[in-house]
């Protein structure tokens, strides 16, 4: 083979290489439950939060936004 013959090759091979490229994209199950019906005995369920219970959801999610905001924790001036 000449040196001419194996960079066509090399080349055609590159070229052919991204057309086998598979297609990225989320496969996501959607599922029809409620956020607050989760499984109730997990070890990564909030203390006071119970299954089921949409107030006790919503407060356990208003509790963890008000965590996060820096305003209440910065002391007074």
């Amino acid at each position: 083979m000449t040196l001419k013959s194996v960079w066509v090759l090399a080349l055609l091979a590159v070229s052919l290489a991204a057309c086998g490229e598979k297609e990225q994209t989320a496969r996501t199950r959607k599922s029809d439950a409620k956020p607050w019906e989760g499984a109730a005995n997990t070890p990564y369920a909030a203390a006071g939060w119970k299954a089921g219970d949409q107030a006790s959801w919503e407060e356990q999610m208003r509790s963890r936004a008000q965590n996060q905001n820096e305003y209440p924790r910065a002391p007074a001036q």
